[in-house]
């Protein structure tokens, strides 16, 4: 991890200034019962979206907080990423959509026994969120609540 010092001015300035948010716990549920038995989803915050969904946007006031729907029968060859940010690279993604959306990983998991279930469905976000309010207390919740009614147990959360 570089210095600040050695930074360009423009790239010290962002990261001396990015919002980070501080909370005094961290929530965590353990597992009512194992893994084996239990339904997992899939949450990313690469940017991903089925082609012809729309496109996340790059809003300078702090982000697109909104979320797309995966379902998990989706092919590969028609998940996009429109992850947009000044620093990030998508060469490993379009390699290996794996690395951020690990379908087959998953999928493979579910063949041996070591998962449950996979739920219908998988759900992206757009990460480096310059503002994460709109999603901690309106998309974030919106998204809890239909994994709550999908009867998913688990959520395997991958960043971009």
């Amino acid at each position: 991890m570089p210095r600040l010092d050695t930074l360009s001015p423009m790239a010290r300035q962002v990261l001396v200034n990015f919002p980070c948010l501080e909370y005094d716990s961290t929530p965590w549920t353990p597992l009512r019962r194992p893994l084996a038995e239990s339904t997992l989803a899939l949450v990313t915050t690469a940017g991903l979206h089925v082609r012809g969904a729309s496109p996340f946007i790059t809003d300078p006031t702090g982000g697109d907080a909104s979320f797309r729907v995966i379902p998990m029968h989706t092919p590969a060859s028609e998940i996009l990423q429109s992850h947009a940010s000044i620093g990030f690279d998508h060469t490993a993604f379009y390699r290996d959509i794996n690395v951020t959306l690990p379908l087959d990983r998953l999928r493979e998991l579910h063949e041996r026994g070591v998962i449950g279930q996979l739920a219908a469905e998988a759900y992206s976000f757009m990460g480096a969120l310059r503002n994460p309010r709109r999603l901690q207390e309106d998309t974030g919740p919106q998204v809890a609540e239909r994994l709550k009614a999908a009867g998913v147990e688990a959520v395997l959360l991958t960043p971009t």
